[in-house]
């Protein structure tokens, strides 16, 4: 058995017990960004919650938008209509490409594997589908369905925005779009599995995870098809 990576100390580990609203969470994620860029603050990880909301990213479609139940907030992170809310894992990642090869592609492929050994960890077997954005699993009907979403920007090198995953949020909030434009496929979570609902839980798997991560982003950063002619 190989023994886990320890946890990096030039990245900050944040995790809010409380929702946070969306404007106050873009706002000091955009801080941190600019801070890291000039080399004042670590990298960060953070966990949180939202009050239910929908975000809407820079390819999001009016026609998408069905029902604006709730607040609609313009991301300027890449996708189309999103929906967070209480029971939904929010992963904001502020991490630094610049030493890391600036292969965003790469960022993206990597964060996926972390969400899915993260899942694996509360038995839930979660993949990638080809051709289509997010994490999918298989719903308690035998149907293909959505269980984490993904939506990055990157600026100056440095990522904002992130990762979410549905632990045990009210799943009929997502009726109100069309989420990431994919009508075909149902959204799922891990309660709706019969899995392990703690929060806890799924951030400690993924913070277990984590290092692994970071250290095949850094040993990849040359590009994503060196790394997979490597694995």
């Amino acid at each position: 058995m190989v023994d886990p990576l320890p946890f990096p100390d030039h990245v900050e580990w944040r995790v809010d017990a409380a929702p946070v609203d969306y404007p106050e969470a873009l706002t000091d994620m955009e801080a941190r960004a600019a801070a890291i860029y000039a080399g004042d603050a670590r990298e960060r990880v953070w966990l949180l919650e939202h009050p239910p909301l929908y975000t809407a990213g820079t390819s999001a479609d009016p026609a998408e938008l069905i029902d604006p139940r709730f607040p609609v907030h313009d991301a300027g992170r890449g996708g189309r209509y999103t929906y967070h809310g209480p029971g939904q894992r929010i992963g904001y990642l502020n991490i630094d490409l610049g030493h890391r090869g600036k292969d965003v592609r790469n960022f993206v492929h990597h964060l996926e594997g972390w969400m899915i050994a993260a899942l694996g960890d509360l038995g839930i077997p979660a993949r990638r589908a080809e051709g289509r954005i997010g994490i999918w699993t298989d719903d308690a009907q035998g149907r293909e369905a959505k269980i984490g979403a993904l939506g990055i920007r990157v600026r100056r090198w440095v990522t904002l925005h992130g990762f979410s995953i549905n632990v045990d949020p009210d799943l009929s909030h997502f009726t109100g779009i069309v989420p990431c434009g994919i009508s075909d496929y149902p959204v799922t979570s891990i309660a709706a599995l019969g899995g392990n609902t703690s929060m806890a839980a799924l951030d400690a798997a993924l913070k277990s995870h984590f290092p692994s991560f970071l250290s095949r982003l850094s040993r990849c950063g040359s590009g994503l098809e060196q790394c997979e002619a490597a694995r």
